[in-house]
């Protein structure tokens, strides 16, 4: 077998493991779990934390989609997965997102980063980001949406509100977080190179669990063909070469 279809093969397979483990807890929050009892109410919060984790997950994939490297060398399938992670996440528009991510990689730190602000706070930056990326198209496919589950499939408003919504602004803060303020913001140290991002020094485990390995963000940047689920021994080797050459 290929590199590229062993590639392609780990990593349909983690995407499909990501989408239908999401699809079934948000059937299962929205529709489904009773807000009744300590039982239900003990339960909500756990069920909440896994929802938004794997919400991540699903703009992950989209994001690796958009570097081809989901599927490397077959671009109907990057782009028609891509497509549904998008839609499912947020409602986003995969081509829309696609030359913004691209000219984000091209200028990183630069006025022509879309993701670039000038402030180095936090909610001033992510209230920029949210609104280069969410727009009037989004909140009106989310609102379709929302109230056909709650008119049409009669799921409970509240069920529906904290399930869906609140796991959906959650992962879009954890996206921003990990993935933009922490690996692009200025510090007191300089940035290595022209991608102008650094790494964090989580391990593997951490990395996994705050953003798929996305906050190797140096890593990414020199390599964005390489998938998030590749980045830690990428991150690894960085980080022997570097003290090999301290040495």
């Amino acid at each position: 077998m290929s590199q590229q279809a062993r590639q392609a093969r780990i990593g349909v397979g983690l995407a499909a493991a990501i989408v239908s483990a999401w699809a079934v807890l948000h059937v299962y929050g929205v529709f489904f779990h009773p807000l009744t009892g300590a039982r239900g109410w003990l339960l909500a919060p756990l069920l909440l934390a896994a929802t938004t984790w794997l919400n991540v997950g699903l703009f992950i994939i989209a994001h690796d989609c958009m570097h081809g490297s989901l599927a490397p060398g077959r671009p109907r399938v990057n782009r028609n997965v891509g497509r549904v992670m998008l839609a499912l996440y947020a409602g986003f528009s995969y081509d829309k997102l696609l030359p913004k991510h691209h000219d984000h990689h091209k200028h990183a730190g630069t006025e022509r980063d879309p993701d670039f602000s000038h402030s180095n706070r936090f909610w001033p930056w992510y209230l920029a980001f949210f609104r280069e990326y969410f727009g009037w198209r989004e909140f009106a496919v989310l609102a379709v949406l929302l109230w056909s589950y709650i008119l049409l499939l009669g799921a409970s408003p509240v069920n529906a509100l904290l399930f869906w919504g609140v796991p959906a602004i959650l992962s879009s803060l954890q996206l921003f977080f990990f993935g933009t303020y922490l690996p692009h913001r200025q510090d007191e140290v300089a940035f290595a190179d022209r991608h102008r991002t650094r790494s964090n020094e989580f391990g593997y485990l951490a990395s996994l669990l705050t953003c798929y390995h996305f906050g190797y963000h140096h890593e990414h940047h020199r390599s964005p063909g390489t998938p998030w689920w590749k980045l830690p021994s990428i991150r690894r080797q960085t980080t022997e070469s570097a003290r090999s050459a301290a040495a």
